[in-house]
């Protein structure tokens, strides 16, 4: 009998429209999410959740090992701007931001990390998306440059 190899993979990825414009409105939200769920399925990976407010998106995704992270996003990123340029009309044109965040999520996570996403517009009520951010980066550990994160308005 061979040995096999076994994976479990997940990411919880974040990104903003460039400019941090308002543009993901609650009329065209559930159309880019829904996009964005097949972009996923069609790379052969596991979207589990989907959410955010109208400038931040959150993606919980599985993953196999032959997929780069970085490639999942820049198609995310590439097809869904697209998407909303070509059927969901708006008076600026879309386009996502420079960079992302990807955050590797453990399997005893998956839930709580599942429900935070699907929480966004609640949790926003409360905190916004700077603080979020910078929040998420501190618990993970990660030393950043601020003059390299997303642009942030208050």
């Amino acid at each position: 009998m061979k040995p096999n190899t076994y994976t479990k993979l997940y990411a919880h990825c974040i990104f903003t429209p460039k400019g941090r414009n308002s543009l993901l409105t609650e009329t065209i939200r559930d159309k880019v999410h829904k996009y964005i769920y097949g972009i996923i399925i069609g790379k052969k990976c596991f979207p589990l959740a989907i959410n955010g407010t109208s400038d931040h998106i959150h993606i919980l995704v599985g993953f196999l090992p032959t997929i780069a992270i970085s490639d999942l996003v820049r198609d995310i990123k590439r097809s869904s701007a697209l998407f909303i340029n070509e059927h969901l009309k708006s008076y600026l044109r879309f386009s996502w931001q420079e960079g992302y965040g990807a955050f590797t999520v453990g399997y005893r996570e998956l839930d709580k990390v599942f429900k935070y996403i699907l929480n966004q517009e609640i949790h926003h009520t409360k905190e916004n998306f700077k603080n979020e951010y910078l929040q998420i980066l501190n618990d993970e550990g990660i030393k950043y440059d601020p003059s390299f994160l997303f642009e942030f308005y208050v």
